[in-house]
């Protein structure tokens, strides 16, 4: 199930490395600013989705990815975050 994750991480650092033109991700993850207004507005979007019951696996995915273009952006690892979420554990 996290695959896809990890996959869209992968797919992330790969772009980074090796541009291929036209691509939206590296549109992402070469505007900073662009990112960020996407995670916005995916959460928004979200939100509205899950008062209106409806598109939230949609808009949920929608999120995840733009979350993960946006954190790679701006070199936030995964590993980190998911290494602070371990911490909170209790």
């Amino acid at each position: 199930m996290l695959k896809v994750i990890e996959d869209l991480i992968l797919l992330a650092r790969e772009r980074k490395k090796n541009p291929v033109e036209g691509s939206y991700t590296n549109k992402l993850l070469k505007d900073k600013n662009l990112a960020k207004e996407k995670v916005l507005e995916e959460v928004q979007e979200l939100i509205e989705a899950i008062e209106q019951n409806s598109n939230k696996i949609h808009e949920a995915a929608d999120v995840f990815y733009h979350l993960i273009m946006f954190l790679e952006a701006n070199d936030v690892k995964i590993e980190d975050v998911i290494a602070e979420l371990n911490k909170r554990k209790k």
